[in-house]
């Protein structure tokens, strides 16, 4: 018999939608997860991928002036980007907008037209653009508004295909009577129940007012809908209506779908149901797992509060962001994310406790033993303790990993961890050391203290993507840790004496907080100092104003800020810096040779430590656009406007 196989996925990603630390903690979760199932002997198939249709997108490349393809191709370089910072290991990466999804997506509405479960009809009601979702009446909240994100909808009434969604109300509640864990957690499967008890009503599932799609097959005229077009992902990028169907076969149906809680809904009541029309197995897992939510609420563009994964990643390390998201906050429920709660992560659990037990242990063992991990001698009880909690641990994160409990399992290994920065503590070697009637006893602490990180590393292989190598090299084991299999963490003594070790640096360096907090404290400084406005002011006021035209000269990121970008421009004859907090909307490169509007009598200031002279002037909306000021013909730097 083959492998057991797992195929997991993520959704597919918005393209209009700039990464945050919310998408990251999606993704990281899903590749643990499938780090943990090759770890355990299974052929494992991870998907992620990007939704790239839809009124919205074709609006956005309309107002770039480019066209869909060009705008959703850039962002979706940035996707694969973030995930290879990340190590995402996942398996594939499906598109939308590639041949091989679209042909597959017309044969399902095809399919399902033929059954007679899509019809031709006329939809008239409500439509949020950035959610890509019809509201019908009774649904829209107060003032015509999205009951999911708050902004108003718009009064549609176009042809449209329907999917007889309604139909299949009875055969998915027995379903989930009969699958009681297929909706997870418990509270999710609450919320469909009593969603779908509020009554179902047929689904539209195309569009004629846009273009931006999968055409029809019968009706090219109308573009297909969200629902079918990026839901049937799962199965198209295994090959599914194609000429070779073998991925579908072999990983079909798919043992978890983990999905934000915003989008639950979908994946569990339409999805299913369509896969009940197409007459196809249901999934065997829908996990919806909760937000990471800041003080001033959960992450947005529209708020202005989202934060970057790859600052965060350049200024801590990846292995250190992983283990943040999936440490401190119990997956299925919403966590808190805040920077101070991230360093003291780092501080107490990576470096306190996993960094410094493996540098102490390294340190003594060259000290002690020329660097070389000692034969042990006779065991006595507390040797015992530690071989019982290391025996313990793997079975533990098996148990909490098969409930999808992540911060559990880590949690568990870190057991481990504890108990043997204990061992060091109870059992002294540096007092073994000083007397030779105690060599003995010193080689079997040190030997204990090495094969328990021996394990850890195993243990650690699926969260942390470069920590695992750097525990086994330094023990003189090389860096294959990956390719060990889950049962070499089951079995005490895998470390052969003689083995020479590799001390380094410590891997995990504690932080100052006040040093990494403090560039972020200036920066919101300057940010709530240049959004404060709104008074009226005089004409006298105003003109105390000394507003000129500039040309870029050169641009570049400030290191350490996800805001700021520093601006060498030309006023006339005059060169000036300008530090600007543009950087989450535009590349350094894309303002070089643009005119731009500064406010040149403003008195310098420095921003993290670089001095500014003057504030280049730009417009933002609620919907997170800016827009920078500039001049709409070619007009000499340095001309003053007025």
């Amino acid at each position: 018999m083959g492998k057991p196989t797992f195929y997991i996925t993520t959704p597919i990603y918005y393209p209009s939608d700039k990464l945050h630390i919310g998408h990251a903690y999606t993704t990281v979760a899903a590749d643990a997860i499938a780090r943990y199932k090759r770890q355990r002997g299974y052929d494992v198939m991870f998907l992620t991928g990007s939704d790239e249709h839809g009124q919205k997108i074709q609006r956005i490349a309309e107002e770039k002036g480019v066209s869909p393809k060009e705008y959703v191709d850039g962002i979706v370089a940035g996707f694969k980007k973030l995930w290879q910072l990340l190590h995402i290991t996942n398996d594939d990466f499906i598109r939308t907008t590639e041949e091989r999804h679209t042909r597959s997506v017309q044969k399902i509405f095809q399919a399902l037209y033929d059954r007679g479960d899509i019809y031709k009809s006329e939809y008239e009601g409500w439509y949020c653009v950035p959610c890509e979702t019809f509201w019908t009446e009774r649904q829209v909240a107060e003032g015509n508004t999205c009951p999911d994100c708050g902004r108003p909808v718009e009064l549609v009434k176009e042809e449209s295909y329907f999917f007889r969604l309604s139909k299949y109300a009875d055969r998915w509640f027995k379903f989930i009577e009969e699958n009681p864990d297929f909706i997870q957690p418990a509270s999710r499967r609450n919320e469909m129940i009593s969603f779908v008890k509020s009554g179902l009503e047929d689904l539209c599932v195309s569009r004629t007012t846009f273009n931006w799609g999968i055409p029809v097959p019968m009706d090219p005229k109308h573009v297909i809908y969200v629902w079918i077009d990026a839901l049937s992902n799962y199965i198209t990028a295994l090959g599914y209506g194609s000429e070779d169907e073998s991925k579908y076969h072999r990983y079909w149906p798919a043992d978890l779908h983990l999905v934000g809680k915003e989008i639950v809904r979908f994946h569990t009541i339409i999805w299913p149901i369509m896969l009940m029309a197409l007459g196809l197995p249901l999934p065997k897992k829908v996990f919806g797992h909760g937000w990471l939510i800041l003080e001033s609420g959960k992450m947005s563009k529209s708020k202005g509060n989202v934060v970057d994964p790859v600052v965060l990643v350049d200024k801590y390390g990846v292995d250190a962001i992983r283990y943040y998201l999936l440490r401190e906050i119990s997956f299925g429920a919403d966590g808190y994310y805040s920077e101070e709660a991230l360093i003291r992560r780092i501080n107490a659990d990576l470096a306190n406790d996993l960094g410094n037990l493996l540098h102490r242990t390294l340190t003594m063992i060259e000290k002690y033993c020329s660097g070389v991990v000692p034969e042990p001698g006779p065991a006595e009880a507390i040797d015992g303790e530690l071989q019982a909690v290391a025996a313990a641990v793997p079975r533990e994160v098996e148990e909490t990993m098969e409930k999808l409990e992540i911060s559990n399992a880590l949690a568990a290994i870190w057991k481990l961890v504890g108990r043997a920065n204990k061992y060091i503590d109870e059992t002294t070697p540096w007092l073994l050391a000083k007397d030779e009637a105690t060599r003995p006893r010193l080689q079997t602490v040190l030997y204990n203290l090495a094969e328990a990180l021996r394990i850890i590393g195993i243990l650690l292989v699926p969260y942390l993507p470069t920590v695992p190598e750097k525990i086994w090299k330094q023990l003189g084991l090389g860096e294959g840790v990956r390719e060990v299999p889950w049962e070499e963490a089951e079995q005490w003594g895998g470390l052969v004496p003689g083995t020479r070790v590799q001390r380094g640096e410590p891997i995990f360096p504690r932080i100052d907080p006040e040093e990494a907090l403090k560039a972020d404290k200036e920066e919101k400084k300057v940010v709530e100092k240049v959004e404060t406005g709104g008074e009226r002011i005089s004409i006298d006021e105003f003109a105390r104003l000394d507003l000129r035209v500039v040309e870029v000269l050169a641009a570049e990121r400030v290191e350490k800020s996800r805001k700021l970008l520093k601006l060498q421009v030309a006023l006339g004859e005059e060169k000036r810096q300008v530090v600007a907090g543009i950087a989450r909307y535009v590349e350094p490169e894309e303002l070089v040779g643009k005119k731009l509007v500064l406010v040149a009598n403003l008195q310098p200031a420095k921003l993290m430590g670089i001095e500014s002279d003057g504030m280049i002037l730009a417009a933002s909306d609620d919907e997170d656009n800016l827009a920078l000021l500039t001049v709409d013909r070619d007009i000499a730097s340095g001309a003053k406007i007025s």
